[in-house]
């Protein structure tokens, strides 16, 4: 796995590896037994401080996702993907071909972004 940092954003750099790490075990990309990237790996393509891998691995430990083996690294603990299904399949299609139409339309990353986000706050309100 390798991380991308936004450092525009206005996201902690750590939030944005947990985030990361969530999304990648959401989809399936990061399985149980998955070894995470060492926070020197982290840090020699990102050029993240190696404490804030550090933090963010602790965070996902907290949150039961990951646990650290002393010499060995720090693995995925836990999965949050789904069983795969024939409905991800065609949502997924769905959802590209509306970013094909927004791109079309000429809009932005980040316009793009701030339409999801107000879309799914208002149907998954949290509460």
């Amino acid at each position: 796995m390798e991380f991308r940092i936004d450092r525009r954003s206005g996201v902690a750099t750590y939030l944005q590896i947990v985030q990361q790490v969530q999304q990648a075990l959401r989809l399936g990309i990061l399985v149980e037994g998955d070894r995470l990237p060492t926070a020197a790996q982290v840090a020699a393509t990102t050029k993240v401080n190696p404490n804030t891998t550090l933090k963010a691995y602790r965070e996902l430990e907290r949150e039961g996702l990951v646990e650290p083996r002393p010499g060995l690294g720090t693995f995925v603990s836990r999965t949050l993907a789904r069983p795969d299904s024939a409905a991800h399949a065609v949502l997924r299609e769905d959802l590209r071909a509306w970013m094909d139409r927004a791109r079309a339309e000429g809009l932005e990353r980040e316009d793009v972004r701030a339409l999801l986000n107000s879309v799914v706050e208002e149907r998954f309100p949290e509460g």
